[in-house]
């Protein structure tokens, strides 16, 4: 099978916008390719040198919502990037032929240093991490990655990249890694902004039933709907966008129509939300609970896994050494 290549920054407990936007697509993805999946914990540190995190408690996080989602330790190789040191060294090969103005150039990397103020991003792992995330997915001959829409002019870098290592070297020794796209559906925060876990505003796959009840009591709705007896929109409403992921067409026909013609108020809109995220997040933290009790230490359970993606990359590195004569 063609492989694929994918991972994650060790942030700690997922919400609800990890799944729908790239764990229920990795799940989907394991009986069709050779998948594998990391946790991206060098890249952590681009944007978070400063203040690092507990990051070795944040990968036990993430593996646990990994499994608990349904990705299969059995079906795909799963393991810790920072635990496989050819990346650091395909890394540092590749920025020797990497030129600065195609780094400088790349639109994640002025988004988010005009996203992030508080923080001193002139550092050259910031400004290098393209290049470090091409050495993720050659080192393994990744076919696929999987991608949204936005995502693909990072990955454009990649391919730049892979194309100059072989003119450079008269070769084609790495496989040319092409986006898998993806849909992923609106899903704001529900404060109406950016799902993340910083805003406060973010459903955590693990998250306690009257936590998850009381966000969503809360969220925004239609502001021109004021009054119960005023008719709503439920296009302009997030808590409507969330009827499209959660609730089946008969649920989202009685809302809809009971919001155009004010004939039920917005609790009762969010009633339907919340038993249907319940009962999505229900089998999700029981699966959790299990994995929580059989990992331990985290390094051992990924032991096999690791092995198996550290000598996939010694392999790839080993033909990169004998290219440049070192």
């Amino acid at each position: 099978m063609d492989r694929v290549l994918s991972g994650m920054r060790p942030t700690g407990k997922l919400h609800i916008g990890h799944y729908f936007g790239a764990l229920k697509n990795w799940v989907e993805l394991q009986d069709k390719y050779d998948c594998f999946y990391f946790i991206a914990d060098w890249h952590a540190l681009t944007t978070n040198y400063e203040n690092p995190e507990d990051i070795i408690a944040l990968r036990k996080e993430m593996i646990l919502d990994w499994l608990s989602v349904g990705i299969d330790i059995k079906k795909s190789t799963l393991f810790v990037q920072s635990k496989n040191i050819y990346h650091a060294e395909l890394f540092l090969l590749l920025s020797m032929i990497t030129p600065v103005s195609w780094l400088e150039r790349c639109p994640t990397y002025k988004e988010i240093r005009n996203e992030i103020k508080d923080k001193d991003l002139s550092n050259l792992g910031f400004l290098s991490y393209p290049v470090l995330q091409t050495a993720d997915i050659i080192i393994y001959n990744a076919k696929y990655v999987p991608v949204g829409v936005d995502q693909l002019p990072h990955l454009e870098i990649s391919r730049e990249i892979v194309r100059r290592f072989h003119y450079l070297y008269n070769g084609d020794l790495f496989v040319e890694p092409e986006g898998l796209l993806t849909n992923v559906p609106k899903l704001l925060g529900t404060d109406g902004r950016k799902m993340s876990k910083s805003y406060g505003n973010a459903i955590m796959l693990s998250e306690e039933p009257k936590s998850v009840e009381k966000k969503i009591k809360t969220m925004m709705t239609d502001t021109n709907r004021k009054l119960r007896s005023d008719p709503g929109n439920p296009e302009v409403c997030p808590v409507f966008d969330y009827h499209k992921v959660f609730s089946d067409e008969e649920e989202r026909s009685f809302v809809t129509d009971g919001c155009k013609n004010a004939t039920i108020g917005c609790i009762d809109c969010k009633k339907v939300l919340i038993k249907n995220i319940l009962s999505f997040l229900e089998p999700i933290q029981a699966k959790r609970a299990e994995y929580e009790k059989i990992i331990d230490d985290l390094d051992e359970f990924l032991s096999k896994t690791q092995q198996k993606a550290n000598d996939v990359a010694a392999g790839t590195v080993k033909k990169v050494r004998k290219v440049l004569r070192i």
